[in-house]
């Protein structure tokens, strides 16, 4: 009967209602797709969309996957772009937010997504199935995208060259006229951005949270790929946080290890720190551990070992090893100046290199101290008198246990 009835009411598919909306109400956010040349290499890249309903300022920020993390961390880039929060985001019905349509407007959210947008307060809204004209300023920030920030298609280096390039396009845009309004995007912008929702203290942490457990390798797997952490926690339950480009290992609330993530498949990330202690117990290893072949070793540490090796006709790779180690408590940048300066003193000696790492860092904190407060040193010195009170007391009690 629904159906029957619905058949006798005009029906009116090809004609819209303009729509006008307040400043900071709404944005509306979707993904996109276009190509680069990355190193010379022709690849797909998906570039997270958003505008605002108001001054029509728009976002882009190209990633390598639309994963969640992805997701989320697009939109919290957008925030700062815009220097804060719309009231109201729309959606089509992705899942990566969506995790069951119902009748109606009605969803089911992801609770990952709740989180993220409970996090910044914000209310979602999502299209009714099959109506893409109801996210149609979004859809022509798509197209727009495609055309004149991807025509020609960009050669990069990598994902960071990429999104600086697109917002250098996002800053020229703020000049061109807000449709249906006498002013630019950038005017617009400058006053709806006094409506839009304050941005949090903190921001939220976009990533994926997995339970791992390091194997005999001192590794642990995630997404198809294995990451190194410190030998001194192979065996144990550890946690993985895989943000967009960083992949973190914690143990408790300490994070041990931090490498760049990695979407192929299949691949071992090791970090030639994490190996160390089980390098100077088998330095014969050396030659042919993997940590140590992935190692771009810098040109001043494989120097440092040639002239090792020749002091000591060719067994200098325990010494050096002693060497790298210092790198975990004084940091490589310190570790690295050391190196070069016994060099250039023509003293190649591990122990050497440990006074110099020592000393560089000491001077380095204490000028750190004396450059911000160079005239305001207050010494506080103890008040003596106490002890005399102590030894006092202790007389007095020692003598009551004589009595006894």
């Amino acid at each position: 009967m629904r159906q029957y009835v619905g058949r006798l009411k005009p029906t009116f598919r090809d004609m819209y209602i303009p729509l006008e909306f307040d400043p900071g109400s709404d944005a509306q956010c979707d993904w996109g797709e276009a190509f680069v040349y990355m190193r010379d290499k022709l690849i797909p890249v998906q570039v997270l969309c958003m505008k605002l309903s108001y001054s029509g300022k728009p976002f882009v920020e190209a990633f390598p996957t639309q994963r969640q993390e992805a997701f989320f961390e697009g939109q919290h880039q957008a925030f700062n772009w815009f220097q804060g929060i719309p009231a109201r985001i729309g959606y089509d019905n992705l899942t990566l937010a969506v995790q069951k349509v119902f009748r109606g407007r009605n969803r089911q959210e992801q609770q990952a997504f709740i989180a993220f947008r409970s996090h910044y307060l914000f209310e979602s809204h999502f299209a009714m199935p099959r109506h893409p004209q109801e996210q149609g300023r979004v859809e022509s920030l798509v197209g727009y995208m495609r055309r004149n920030y991807f025509v020609p298609v960009p050669r990069v280096n990598s994902f960071e060259e990429l999104n600086c390039m697109l917002l250098e396009r996002l800053r020229e845009d703020d000049r061109r006229p807000v449709e249906g309004k006498e002013m630019s995007i950038g005017e617009a912008w400058e006053q709806e951005k006094r409506k839009l929702l304050t941005l949090p203290r903190l921001p939220y942490r976009c990533c994926v949270t997995n339970p791992v457990k390091a194997n005999h390798l001192s590794l642990v797997n995630f997404d198809g790929n294995r990451y190194s952490v410190p030998v001194e926690y192979g065996i144990s339950r550890l946690t993985v946080q895989a943000y967009v480009w960083r992949v973190e290992v914690s143990c408790g609330d300490r994070v041990i290890a931090t490498h760049e993530r990695c979407y192929k498949k299949g691949q071992d990330i090791l970090d030639i720190d994490h190996y160390l202690p089980l390098l100077i117990q088998r330095p014969g290893a050396f030659p042919y551990a993997k940590p140590v072949r992935q190692w771009q070793m810098p040109g001043v540490y494989r120097e440092f070992l040639i002239a090792l090796n020749q002091r000591d006709s060719g067994s200098g790779v325990r010494e050096f090893l002693q060497v790298l180690t210092l790198g975990r408590n004084y940091g490589r940048d310190n570790l690295e100046q050391a190196i070069r300066q016994a060099l250039s003193e023509n003293v190649i000696d591990a122990e050497r290199v440990r006074q110099l790492v020592n000393r560089g860092t000491y001077n380095a904190r204490i000028s750190a101290t004396q450059d911000s407060n160079p005239y305001q040193v207050k010494v506080i010195l103890p008040d003596l008198s106490q002890f005399d009170e102590l030894r006092l007391v202790g007389v007095a009690g020692g003598g009551v246990s004589n009595e006894q």
